[in-house]
C-alpha cells in the first residue's frame, strides 16, 4: 500500500505526515489492519527497538475533584462507586512506588485529584518524591497534579521531579464539550511550564468519547507541536455515574488504527500505552505492543486492570523485552535535548503518564463489578461489544488499601 510505504518513509526520517495521511490509517479496513500494524511497526522499532517500559502509578489523592469533566470517575458530582481518599503520607508513597520498582519499573507516576496543587500540596509531594529517590535514587519520577501556578514546576523540580504528565485529552475545538470548568489553553500551559522548568513533558488523549477522526487527529497534531517526550494514549472508561457512561464507541481494530496514527504522527516520542486497553483492545493487546513501546502495569486509578504477572508475560510472548534500568528509553537525539533542559540549557519538551485512569501493578483485586448496560453501537463496520466488557471498581466497598 503506497500510503504505508510513505508513512514509513517519513516515520524513519521523523517526517510529519499530513493530515491527509493521518486521516487515511484512521479509514483503513480491517482487512488492511495487520498492514497498518505491520507498517508502524518499523517506526516503533526504529527508535525503540523491541523494548517496553514499565510503568507504576500511585495515586496521593483520589475522588473529591471539583472539576467537571465528563470522562472522570473522580469528577464533581461523580455517582461512581469509587476509593475515595485524602493525601497519602509520603512514606506510604514511597513504600508503594518501591513495590513497583520491585517489579521492574523504571517510572513512578504520582496522580492527585483535583484541579490543581495548592503550594502546600506541593511541599507534600516534593517530599513524597525526596522519599521515594532516597530509596530508589535512579527511579524516575513524575507527577500528575492538575494546572500548575507560577513556580509550581520549578518547585517540583528542585525537589527531583523528572517528568510532569497533563493530557491535553481531545482536540481544542471540542474541549468544551466535555470539560467547563478549565479550558483547553489552561492545559497547555500547564505543560509548558513544566517544560520551561526543566521536566520531561508528558501529555496525551482519551479516544472513544464520541470524537470524530479529524478530532483525533487535530490533538495528535497539536500534540506534536506540543513536543512531549511521552504520549499516552487512554481509551475511554465508561463509568457508569459519569456522563459518558455510554459511550461505547471502540473496536480493538479501531483502538489499534488510532495508536498507529499516533505513531506516525509521533514516531520517535514515547508512546504509552495506558487507561482502558484491557477494556477496549482485549485479547489483541500484544499487537499494540507493535505500536507503542510503554505501559502501565496492572491497576488504574479507579478501575482494576489485567494482572501484573500476565502483563509481563504478555510482553515476553510476544518477542518483546522489559526495558532495563541502565538503558535510556528516548532516542539519542531527543535524549541529549531531555539532557539539556534537565541542566537549564535546553528548549522543547517531554512528557509522562495519564490524567485520569492510569496504570499500577495490580494487587489483590475485589470482585465489584459494573457491566454497561447500553446497547452497542456501530464503528468502522463493526459493532462495540458491550456484552463482552465489565467494567471493575477498583477497591469499592472493601477495605483494599490505596495501591495495595
Amino acid at each position: 500500500m503506497d500510503l504505508l510505504n510513505t508513512l514509513v518513509d517519513k516515520g524513519l526520517r521523523r517526517e510529519l505526515p499530513t493530515r491527509e495521511e493521518a486521516l487515511a490509517v484512521l479509514a483503513t479496513s480491517d482487512d488492511d489492519l495487520l498492514d497498518v500494524v505491520a507498517a508502524a511497526g518499523k517506526v516503533r522499532r526504529r527508535w525503540f527497538g523491541r523494548r517496553v517500559k514499565l510503568n507504576y502509578l500511585v495515586n496521593l489523592k483520589s475522588g473529591l475533584c471539583p472539576e467537571d469533566c465528563s470522562y472522570c470517575s473522580q469528577r464533581l458530582g461523580s455517582k461512581a462507586g469509587i476509593l475515595k481518599y485524602t493525601w497519602l503520607k509520603p512514606e506510604d508513597a514511597s513504600k508503594a512506588a518501591a513495590a513497583g520498582v520491585a517489579g521492574g519499573a523504571k517510572r513512578v507516576c504520582l496522580v492527585a485529584s483535583g484541579r490543581g496543587p495548592t503550594d502546600r500540596d506541593i511541599d507534600r509531594v516534593s517530599r513524597t518524591i525526596e522519599a521515594i529517590k532516597e530509596q530508589n535514587e535512579d527511579v524516575e519520577v513524575c507527577a500528575c497534579l492538575g494546572l500548575l501556578s507560577a513556580g509550581q514546576a520549578e518547585r517540583l523540580r528542585a525537589a527531583g521531579a523528572d517528568a510532569y504528565n497533563h493530557n491535553l485529552n481531545t482536540s481544542e475545538a471540542t474541549y468544551g464539550e466535555i470539560t467547563t470548568t478549565h479550558t483547553y489553553a489552561d492545559r497547555v500551559d500547564t505543560v509548558q511550564q513544566a517544560q520551561a522548568a526543566g521536566m520531561s513533558a508528558c501529555s496525551g488523549l482519551i479516544a472513544g468519547m464520541g470524537e470524530s477522526d479529524e478530532d483525533l487527529v487535530d490533538v495528535v497534531f497539536s500534540l506534536r507541536a506540543l513536543d512531549p517526550d511521552s504520549v499516552p494514549v487512554n481509551f475511554l472508561i465508561p463509568f457508569e455515574g459519569t456522563p459518558l457512561a455510554k459511550e461505547w464507541n471502540l473496536t480493538p481494530q479501531r483502538a489499534l488504527r488510532i495508536l498507529a496514527m499516533v505513531r506516525f504522527v509521533c514516531p520517535d516520542v514515547e508512546v504509552r500505552l495506558a487507561g482502558g486497553r484491557e477494556v477496549h483492545l482485549r485479547s489483541m493487546q500484544p499487537l499494540a505492543l507493535h505500536l507503542a513501546n510503554s505501559i502501565f502495569l496492572g491497576d488504574y486509578l479507579t478501575s482494576e486492570g489485567q494482572e501484573g504477572k500476565a502483563d509481563l508475560d504478555m510482553i515476553a510472548d510476544a518477542g518483546f523485552e522489559v526495558e532495563g534500568a541502565g538503558t535510556t528509553t528516548l532516542p539519542a537525539h531527543r535524549a541529549d535535548v531531555a539532557a539539556a533542559e534537565a541542566a537549564g540549557s535546553g528548549c522543547g519538551g517531554g512528557s509522562c503518564g495519564p490524567c485520569g485512569d492510569g496504570g499500577a501493578p495490580a494487587a489483590a483485586a475485589p470482585e465489584a463489578e459494573v457491566t454497561a448496560g447500553v446497547a452497542p453501537e456501530a464503528v468502522a463496520g463493526q459493532e462495540a461489544r458491550t456484552d463482552l466488557v465489565a467494567v471493575r471498581r477498583r477497591g469499592a466497598g472493601t477495605d483494599l488499601p490505596p495501591n495495595a
